[in-house]
């Protein structure tokens, strides 16, 4: 370019949008499902898809303190029955490792023992699977914003 030629003037860049989308994509919260039946978890993966990002999704407890630890999600949700370590054994051994991912229990037990049981464990989420539908959703925006929730139908 010649001296004293300027550059032309540049069409400013959109860059805001940009930003907006991505911030969008981080505002969401991970997720790590935990269930042994696959049919399920892409159940409860549907779900959800649209409104928070599934970080991973594991079929037994052992497996799930391990994604816990690698994934660290800001919500775990997990079935209490599952081969080998349990819900219960697991969501003991992922707070003992001091990490802060808040648990929901998607189950079927609605037994009075099991919700104390979860709550003795910290878990902050109790959701009966039939429910899941129309309850899942509430009990994450609950959970995620520091309260409980607890399916309505165990009001023991």
């Amino acid at each position: 370019m010649a001296p004293g030629n300027k550059l032309p003037a540049q069409t400013p860049v959109t860059v805001l949008p940009l930003l907006r989308k991505r911030s969008t994509v981080l505002d969401r919260k991970r997720i790590l499902l935990a269930d042994d039946h696959p049919g399920f978890l892409e159940e409860v993966r549907s779900l959800l898809d649209a409104h928070h990002e599934i970080a991973g999704a594991v079929a037994d407890g052992a497996a799930l303190v391990e994604a816990a630890q690698v994934l660290d999600p800001d919500l775990i949700i997990s079935d209490i029955t599952m081969p080998g370590m349990n819900g219960f054994e697991a969501a003991a051994k992922i707070r003992s490792l001091g990490l802060r991912s808040r648990f929901v229990f998607l189950t079927v037990h609605s037994s009075p023992a099991y919700l104390r049981k979860a709550r003795s464990f910290g878990v902050e989420g109790y959701v009966l699977k039939l429910r899941a539908a129309d309850q899942l959703l509430p009990a994450i925006s609950s959970v995620l914003a520091g309260e409980t929730f607890v399916s309505p139908e165990l009001d023991f």
